[in-house]
């Protein structure tokens, strides 16, 4: 199966600000999730995407073509971006329509219905945009790159401003859309927003591509980090003593009424540390991990990259 969209090793810097850096990836229907925090180089590489911006080096095809220069690819492109973007003033289907006609759609009316069905805004389509909520915002924007039947569709943080009502209708569609045949891209710094929804996810950490693969993979990839377990006790020193040879515990730091533990086996010590807390005569106020934010992932994947690198 052909890529409908590629990244061949493409750099994009500001300054000497490396926004992306040397990023390669191919996008074939269905949905890929680009997953990475805030500053990762997530919205610049919808933008080189969107033809939006030049790649200083490097090239970004659509359906094998330049998208900045390419009537064809720009024409099989739809693009929901993270600004809000709607000309006041007009009714939904108003703004979906008119859009329509800017893209050259035939029945235009119709396309625009279809669309706004498609996001479960038909029923207020007759409504000026500017009473909207963000999350019917939203849908509009969606709305609008449909209207035309892209074969690659590329979202900027697309369930921002929804209830959960309204995640799952939008999540329900992008399924279908890649089932269908379109190439989804979808750019997020949740990753279990991304885990429901992508078939496939590429990793971004400071502009830089460290991991891609299925979502149950990247998990995979994820937990084979060493975690660091957050234990209040009351007799720290104590407890500390039985939780040091258990295996896959790396290390364990004590303070007065804490210690911190660094295990590869988190399920492992979650299931012994009642037993070694009742043996130790200790109480546990409380047990939580310290490490499992996207930071903490991301660092983690970078080191590892960084190793493959070497």
């Amino acid at each position: 199966m052909n890529a409908l969209l590629e990244f061949d090793r493409v750099s994009k810097w500001f300054r000497d600000t490396v926004a992306v850096g040397d990023v390669s990836f191919a996008i074939e229907p269905g949905v890929t999730g680009l997953l990475g925090h805030n500053g990762a180089g997530k919205s610049t590489a919808i933008r080189l995407a969107a033809g939006l911006a030049r790649p200083d080096e490097g090239a970004v095809r659509i359906l094998g073509e330049d998208p900045r220069t390419s009537g064809a690819a720009r024409a099989s492109l739809g693009l929901v971006p993270d600004g809000d973007g709607i000309w006041p003033g007009l009714t939904a289907r108003g703004f979906v329509e008119a859009c329509a006609r800017l893209r050259g759609v035939g029945g235009p009316g119709a396309a625009a219905d279809a669309a706004l069905a498609a996001v479960d805004l038909a029923d207020v389509a007759d409504r000026d945009v500017k009473g909207f909520s963000q999350g019917m915002r939203q849908r509009v924007k969606i709305a609008q790159a449909l209207v035309h039947r892209p074969r690659v569709l590329i979202l900027d943080e697309p369930l921002n401003g929804l209830d959960p009502g309204q995640r799952e209708s939008v999540i329900a569609l992008l399924h279908r859309l890649g089932a269908d045949g379109t190439a989804i891209v979808f750019s997020s710094h949740v990753l279990g927003e991304v885990e429901r929804i992508a078939d496939r996810v590429l990793v971004l950490v400071n502009g830089r591509l460290v991991a891609e693969g299925a979502p149950p993979a990247l998990r995979a990839l994820m937990e084979e980090r060493p975690r660091r377990v957050r234990v209040e006790t009351d007799r720290p020193r104590v407890l500390a003593a039985g939780i040091a040879g258990l295996e896959g515990v790396g290390r364990v730091d004590v303070d007065e009424d804490a210690l911190v533990v660094e295990t590869s086996r988190p399920a492992d010590l979650a299931l012994v540390l009642p037993g070694l807390a009742r043996d130790a005569g200790a109480d546990l106020t409380a047990v939580e991990p310290t490490d499992e934010d996207l930071e903490s992932v991301y660092s983690y994947l970078t080191e590892r990259a960084r190793g493959v690198r070497r």
